[in-house]
C-alpha cells in the first residue's frame, strides 16, 4: 500500500494526543490538555468509542444499571431504544414522564411516541447531531420517530430478534441479523452489533468484524494514495494489527485503554476523526466535507468511567481514578479564555491555507497559545483572591 505519509502519520498522532487529552482530564490537571490548537478548538470523538459520553452513559446506565433487569430481552430493548437516537437527554425525558424505569411491559410504541412528540413540541432536538437516522416511512407513519420505535417494536416484541441473536456464531452474524431490518444501514447496524456487544447477550471479539463508515471511508482515503486492492474493511484491520509499530516508529507514547490497545472499532472511528482533523489542518486535500461542524466547550460534569465488566479493566480503572487529583475549584472555570479561544481558531483558519505552510504555521501557533494561556493562568491565580468582581480567565 501506498500511504500519503503526513495524513498517515498524523492519524497515529492524532490517536496519541487524543489519548493523552483524555487521561490529562481524568487526571483532573487544568486545560489546555494538550497544545494542538485544532484539538483544544474543535470537538473530536475519543481514541476509544467507548470511552465517549454517550457510550458510557449506554454501558454504565442503559446495560450494566444493577437495578435494571439483566434478562437478555429486556437489555435489547433498552440498547436499540437509547441507540436509535443516542442522545442521553431523549432518554431521561422518557424515563421522567413514564415515571420509572424503561421495561418491556410499559414499552409502548403509541405512548413513547406521544411522549416525544411533546418533546419535540417543546423545541427538544430528540435525535443525536454524531450521524444521520434513515427518514423513510416504512412503517406508514409521517413522523421518523414513529416509524423507529415501530422498528424496536418489529424487532424485540414481535420478531423477538434476541432469540437469533444469542444463536450466533461470530460478530459478523450479528450485524447481519441487524441489516435484516428496514431503516438500519449497514453503518448503523455495525454500531448496534458493537453496542450489543458490550453487553452480555454476545461475547465477540471487536477485531473479527469491521466495516468503514462514510467518514471513515474519507479518511481512508486522505491516508492512503493506494490500497493495493484492499478494501476498507482490510486497511481497517491491518491499522489495528500495525499499531504498535507504528506508534514505536513515530516515537510516539500512545497511553492505551488500561492495557487495551485500540480495537477495530476504535480504528474505524480515528480515521473518521482523522477526516475530520485534515479539514482544519490540511484544507487543500479534496474532500466533500470542508469544515468541523462542532467547536469544543468544556462540561463540568466528571465521568466515573466504567466499561463492560467482560473487558477486566474496571479495577485498573478504579484505581486511577481514585489517585487523581482534586479538581481545581476556581470561580467561573469554563469561561476562562473563551476570548482567546475563540481568537485563536480565526488566527488558525487564517493560518492554515496550504498544506505546504502547515508545520511552520502550526508550530508558531503553537507556541503563542501556550504563552498566552499560561499568562492568562497566571494573571487569574494572582487575583483571585484580590478582585472578586473580575472574571477568571484560565480556559
Amino acid at each position: 500500500m501506498q500511504v500519503r505519509q503526513e495524513i498517515f502519520d498524523t492519524y497515529w498522532r492524532f490517536a496519541a494526543t487524543r489519548q493523552e487529552v483524555f487521561f490529562n482530564k481524568i487526571n483532573n490537571l487544568p486545560p489546555p490538555w494538550t497544545s494542538d490548537p485544532i484539538i483544544n478548538t474543535y470537538k473530536f470523538c475519543n481514541a476509544y468509542r467507548a470511552s465517549d459520553r454517550v457510550s458510557q452513559y449506554l454501558i454504565k446506565n442503559v446495560i450494566y444499571d444493577e437495578k435494571r433487569s439483566q434478562n437478555e430481552e429486556e437489555v435489547i430493548l433498552r440498547i436499540l431504544l437509547f441507540k436509535i437516537f443516542n442522545k442521553i437527554e431523549t432518554w431521561k425525558y422518557l424515563e421522567n414522564k413514564i415515571g420509572d424505569y424503561i421495561t418491556l411491559s410499559n414499552f409502548d410504541s403509541n405512548v413513547y411516541s406521544d411522549i416525544l412528540q411533546e418533546a419535540m413540541n417543546l423545541g427538544y432536538v430528540i435525535y443525536t447531531s454524531a450521524y444521520m437516522s434513515c427518514a423513510s416511512k416504512e412503517f406508514g407513519y409521517d413522523k421518523k420517530h414513529q416509524n423507529h420505535l415501530a422498528l424496536i417494536d418489529k424487532m424485540v416484541v414481535q420478531d423477538r430478534v434476541v432469540k437469533r441473536i444469542v444463536k450466533t456464531q461470530n460478530f459478523e452474524d450479528v450485524f447481519k441479523i441487524i441489516q435484516e431490518y428496514p431503516l438500519l444501514g449497514k453503518f448503523m447496524a455495525y454500531q448496534l452489533a458493537t453496542d450489543i456487544n458490550y453487553s452480555e447477550i454476545i461475547n465477540f471479539d471487536e477485531n473479527s468484524f469491521t466495516i468503514a463508515g462514510p467518514g471513515a471511508e474519507r479518511g481512508i482515503d486522505k491516508c492512503f494514495i493506494d490500497t493495493d486492492g484492499k478494501t476498507y474493511t482490510d486497511v481497517i484491520h491491518w491499522m489495528t494489527e500495525n499499531q504498535e509499530k507504528e506508534f514505536q516508529r513515530l516515537g510516539l507514547n500512545f497511553q492505551s485503554l488500561w492495557g487495551r490497545p485500540l480495537q477495530a472499532i476504535d480504528c474505524q472511528n480515528l480515521f473518521c476523526e482523522t477526516d475530520k482533523y485534515c479539514r482544519a489542518a490540511f484544507p487543500d486535500l479534496k474532500s466533500n466535507r470542508k469544515k468541523i461542524k462542532s467547536k469544543f466547550t468544556s462540561t463540568h460534569q466528571p465521568i466515573d468511567y466504567f466499561y463492560p465488566p467482560k473487558w477486566r479493566i474496571n479495577d485498573k480503572v478504579q484505581e486511577s481514578l481514585a489517585q487523581r487529583l482534586p479538581k481545581l475549584d476556581i470561580p467561573n472555570l469554563q469561561k476562562i479564555n473563551n476570548s482567546s479561544y475563540q481568537q485563536l481558531s480565526l488566527q488558525l483558519d487564517s493560518l492554515v491555507k496550504t498544506t505546504s505552510e502547515i508545520p511552520n504555521n502550526i508550530s508558531k501557533l503553537h507556541k503563542k497559545y501556550k504563552q498566552e494561556t499560561q499568562n492568562k493562568k497566571l494573571k487569574a491565580l494572582q487575583n483571585v483572591n484580590t478582585e472578586q468582581s473580575q472574571q477568571l480567565c484560565l480556559f
